[in-house]
Parts: C-alpha cells; structure tokens; sequence
C-alpha cells in the first residue's frame, strides 16, 4: 500500500494550517494602531514587530531551497531580526512579512510525495520532511499567539474577537444546530 494519499492529506492539512495561522495574525495586526506595532509591555519583551521580523527571517532562512540545503542558512543575521531600525515602518514590516510567506508556500505547495523520503537538515541537524514541517509550524504557532496575545493588550476593549467572543458560547453552539437543521432539511 502506498503512503502518497497519507502525505497528501498531511501536505493539504500543513499547508491549511499555515495559511489558518497567517490569517488568525493578519487579523490581529489588522486592529492595531500603527504605533503599536512598536510597543513593548517592558525592556525584556518584544514588540510585534520584532515578533514578526524573527518569524520573517526564519521564514527566508528555513524555506529557501529547502530540500536542498540546512535549514540555517548562512548569511542569516538572526540577532538582527530583534533589532528594529528607527526608520522601519508599519508597511516595511508588512511586505516584508509577506516575503515570508511566500517563502513557505513556495516550499510546501511544489512537494511531491517522494520528497518525503528524503532527509533536510535545519543547524546540521536531520530532519525528516514531516519533522521540518512540524518544527516550523509548532515555531509559527508559537510567535502568532505571541501577537494576538499583545493586539488584544494593546486593543483592550475595542479587542474584535478572532474567535467565539466570550459569554458567548452557547449562542454560537445554538447558530451551529440550526445551521445543522437546515441542511438536513434541505438533502
């Protein structure tokens, strides 16, 4: 029996998961102010956008000629990617977090299941293609839930829910069913 329809549904499921995280950020950052892309809760913590230049850099690191070379490249400066430039602007930090995206979607939507037999390394370390996938999205996941956590501080009370809006669970449990109703209704 042959895996291809199990890497398939892995591949489709990774890269609908990469997409869902990069929607649930677009929509957080989509709510804030521009200064506050830069604020920081205190001198230890990263703004947001330090958040999102690090997700870039691994993004251009990690997923540039993937299978074919480590995951680390070489002329990756990732010190630099918690150091914004004074000059860097709220539209610098968005192109740029596009770029990297199109990195990672670039790498994932060309694989065939035969590349999945083979190995990646990422730090000199090998990776099967699953476990590199895995590493970045558990890394990704990571980071956007580091930036709805500060858009909602920073928000606070004009905070749009990205998900069911607290106190409100059994109201959309109730939309659900009915929904489940009329579509039983209608086959």
């Amino acid at each position: 029996m042959s895996d291809e329809p199990m890497i398939r549904h892995y591949l489709d499921d990774a890269l609908s998961s990469f997409r869902a995280y990069k929607k649930l950020a677009e929509k957080a950052l989509e709510q804030l102010e521009d200064e506050e892309f830069f604020a920081t809760l205190d001198e230890e913590s990263n703004s947001i956008a330090v958040i999102m230049k690090h997700m870039t850099g691994n993004m251009l690191s990690r997923w540039t000629d993937f299978l074919h070379s480590d995951g680390e490249k070489p002329d990756r400066n990732r010190d630099m990617e918690f150091v914004i430039e004074p000059q860097t602007s709220k539209e610098d930090l968005l192109a740029y977090w596009q770029r990297g995206w199109q990195y990672v979607f670039a790498a994932l939507e060309p694989l065939r299941p035969e590349d999945f037999e083979q190995k990646v390394p990422i730090r000199g370390e090998e990776h099967s293609i699953i476990q590199a996938i895995d590493r970045q999205m558990t890394h990704y996941a990571y980071h956007i839930g580091q930036i709805v956590f500060l858009a909602k501080h920073f928000r606070s009370a004009e905070w749009q829910s990205l998900s069911i809006p607290r106190n409100r669970s059994a109201e959309f449990n109730r939309y659900l069913n009915e929904g489940k109703r009329l579509a039983d209704k209608e086959h």
